[in-house]
């Protein structure tokens, strides 16, 4: 029987241990680890600097001879190779690493896989229907730049992406752009009244209902979601809520409510729970699930929404069941309050807006005209002056918005640098309410 090619003689452990197994010549058989996963050559010196006396002793024991002076450690890799040949312990340093540490990473051909696949993930989230839109290039472009599609991939994670595409294509959405002739339609899930919930929307994109409750998903929809709103990616809780409520998602359909008064409406049982308050002039809270298992069709000709509950209680005290209809949205408008305000639209509504003159508040409002072809109500920039003269207000916060509807609104608070709640102006908005009321 012949001797076998070098490369294919075999390993004798016990001596590569004795050899080069030792902690003290741990360092070095990383290094030359490190310099075949990267393709370098194996044809020069490695050096250790600050080396240890045991190091420098195994590093001579190993190669027979002094591996430098001082405090510097050098071993010559030809030289090494040669050593554990001559002792028939490994036929190179590519065994006798694989067979003390396992098998040698390829990093190249990995890079080039990985590369691979972040190409082809991004290719198939620019495929989406939401594509042309300028938020989502956005999003995209954002998660590209900043590492996040390259870490998921790495972590096996790259189809967290498709599920996110998924997800926002199937949300509610009014700057939807048509789909081409020659393509399916997006099927949007909730209805078209604009809401869903939150566990329904993840088992419908990625077959599981607590996807977007847990791990890297709902983080990177919340991302694309604040670029679609404009705002700061959302830090705690409150925030994300009102994040997944302006994209029309409900994390639950029971906390998720509407305080109405006076909305007379059709549809069993919700409709008549709501006639009947209205006949006793009594404010009455719904809640999303109601509304959303009981196809509630309002019938008020004109509806008068407010942000706070204290308006709509003073209205319950002063004008009762001849108070119009009148929704609050207890600051930012739920899931629960929207989808209502898009069954009244819907119907044939008109749906008049008031917020804080804030700047959630202009945002509120410019979303509502957008969304539900709501008319500002008591929301220009003389309505501002006059309030502001009046003693109201107080420092603004937040990002500036603008105000569509009367651009000297939004300069105009931007210089004042004030806000005013809707608590100062309930007098008037309570006059408002009592000019527009119909006698029953």
């Amino acid at each position: 029987m012949g001797t076998p090619p070098p490369e294919q003689a075999p390993v004798d452990h016990a001596q590569l241990q004795l050899m080069l197994g030792s902690p003290e010549l741990g360092w070095l058989v990383d290094r030359i680890r490190n310099k075949l996963e990267r393709g370098e050559p194996l044809d020069g010196t490695v050096t250790l600097v600050e080396a240890s006396p045991a190091q420098r002793k195994a590093a001579m024991r190993l190669l027979g001879r002094s591996a430098g002076h001082g405090p510097t450690l050098s071993v010559p890799l030809p030289a090494l190779a040669a050593e554990l040949r001559r002792a028939s312990a490994a036929p190179s340093l590519l065994a006798a690493v694989e067979a003390l540490g396992g098998p040698v990473r390829n990093r190249a051909a990995e890079r080039a896989a990985e590369l691979r696949h972040w190409a082809e993930v991004l290719a198939r989230a620019r495929s989406s229907p939401l594509a042309g839109l300028d938020w989502y290039r956005q999003w995209l472009d954002d998660i590209s730049r900043d590492g996040t599609i390259t870490r998921l991939v790495r972590q096996g994670h790259g189809e967290v992406i498709d599920q996110a595409a998924t997800v926002l294509a199937l949300l509610p959405s009014e700057d939807r752009p048509p789909a081409p002739d020659d393509s399916e339609p997006v099927r949007i899930i909730g209805s078209e009244l604009g809401s869903v919930l939150l566990t329904t929307l993840a088992a419908q994109a990625t077959g599981d209902e607590n996807a977007l409750s847990e791990g890297p998903l709902p983080g990177l929809v919340l991302r694309a979601l604040a670029v679609r709103e404009g705002v700061q990616a959302p830090a705690g809780r409150e925030g994300i809520e009102a994040l997944w409520s302006a994209a029309g998602v409900a994390t639950d359909d029971l906390a998720s409510q509407v305080l109405v008064l006076n909305m007379r409406a059709g549809g069993e049982p919700l409709g008549r729970w709501l006639s009947e308050a209205a006949d006793a002039g009594q404010p009455f809270r719904a809640t999303l699930r109601q509304l959303t298992g009981s196809g509630v069709l309002p019938w008020a000709l004109d509806v008068f929404v407010c942000a706070s509950s204290a308006v709509l209680r003073a209205a319950a005290d002063r004008l009762g069941a001849d108070c119009p209809a009148l929704v609050c949205t207890e600051g930012l408008a739920s899931v629960a309050c929207t989808r209502l305000l898009h069954a009244a639209a819907s119907s044939g509504s008109t749906v008049h807006w008031h917020a804080d003159f804030s700047w959630p508040g202009l945002r509120a409002t410019a979303t509502a005209i957008r969304r539900l072809g709501a008319q500002p109500w008591l929301m220009s920039v003389t309505d501002y002056e006059a309030a502001v003269a009046d003693g109201g207000g107080e420092p603004l916060k937040g990002w500036a918005e603008p105000s569509p509807w009367d651009p000297r609104l939004a300069e105009l608070m931007r210089s004042t640098g004030r806000a005013v709640s809707e608590e100062h102006l309930q007098e008037r908005l309570l006059t408002e309410l009592i000019a527009s009321r119909v006698v029953r």
